[in-house]
Formats: structure tokens, C-alpha cells, sequence
């Protein structure tokens, strides 16, 4: 064997195939091999982690509900390790939507159906910053939170989904 139809050592990151192309006969003889690495497939977590992932990217606009709802059990946490008396300041915003529903009809009349989409709203959205207030008090593990959490979100996804498949 010569030094021309020697095989080179060529080093290939583990977990990875290589194919290697000889040498043309033509050029510089002092040319090195090409070398293609081809990545091994993925496994059988990847795949599925990448499904969810586009999955999951693609209904970002359907799940909105979803991914604040778990922001606000992530908020909830963070305020009642560092500071739980942080939930007695969270506690008197968790009336403002109820004191805007009883100010925002006498500045113009609305219809019936507007005012109980507005009684519905308001009252969604002091229950879920009542609940933020509890959580960051208490812990959002505390004995009737998750469920409440969970009630609430379900709702709030549901509506969520009725609504934009009206619009």
C-alpha cells in the first residue's frame, strides 16, 4: 500500500456516521479528504419533543389562555417564596374589575347582552386576581388553589375558543 491509496485517519464526532470520498486523481496532491459527517437519527424523545413543540407553536394563538394562566402559577410562586406578604397588596386589585363594571355603564347604555358579557368578564377577572392574591399568600399549592387554577383556566380556554371561532 503507498502512501497515495493509504486511508487517512479522519476524526468523527461520536454518535455521528461519516462517508468518505477518495481523492480525485487530478490537483494538488497535498489536498486533504473530503469528509461527510450524516447525524445519526433523532431519538424517539427528540421526535416527540419536537412535535410538541411545533404543535405547540403553530395554536400559540388558540393557547394564549393556557400560557397565561401558567405565567400567573409561575408569578404566583416566585411572589410567595421571596415575599408571601405580597398578596395583601394582590388582594384589593382583585376588586377593580368589579368597581369598573359598576362605573362603566353610566357613562353610555348598553344593550342587555353587552352588559352581561361585561358582568362575565368582570367577574372572570376578579376571581383570577383574588386567586393570584391567595397564591402569592398562601403558595398555589395550597389545599383548593390548583383546583380553583384549573377551573379557571379551563373556563377562560374555553371561552377563549368560542369566541375566536365566532370572529
Amino acid at each position: 500500500m503507498t502512501r497515495r491509496t493509504r486511508p487517512r485517519a479522519v476524526k468523527v464526532p461520536a454518535g455521528a456516521h461519516s462517508v468518505h470520498i477518495p481523492r480525485q486523481r487530478r490537483g494538488r496532491s497535498s489536498t486533504q479528504p473530503f469528509v461527510v459527517v450524516i447525524p445519526e437519527r433523532p431519538s424517539l424523545l427528540g421526535q416527540i419533543g419536537r412535535f410538541l413543540g411545533l404543535w405547540l407553536w403553530d395554536n400559540r394563538r388558540s393557547l394564549a389562555p393556557l400560557a397565561l394562566a401558567t405565567v400567573a402559577a409561575g408569578v404566583a410562586a416566585v411572589l410567595h417564596l421571596w415575599a408571601w406578604w405580597s398578596g395583601l397588596f394582590v388582594a384589593p386589585v382583585a376588586a377593580a374589575p368589579l368597581v369598573w363594571l359598576l362605573i362603566a355603564p353610566h357613562r353610555r347604555p348598553v344593550p342587555p347582552s353587552v352588559l352581561r358579557w361585561r358582568l362575565g368578564l368582570a367577574v372572570a377577572a376578579a376571581a383570577a386576581v383574588a386567586w393570584l392574591a391567595l397564591a402569592a399568600g398562601f403558595g398555589p399549592l395550597a389545599a383548593p388553589l390548583p383546583t380553583i387554577w384549573l377551573v379557571l383556566t379551563v373556563a377562560a380556554q374555553v371561552g377563549w375558543l368560542i369566541i375566536r371561532r365566532r370572529g
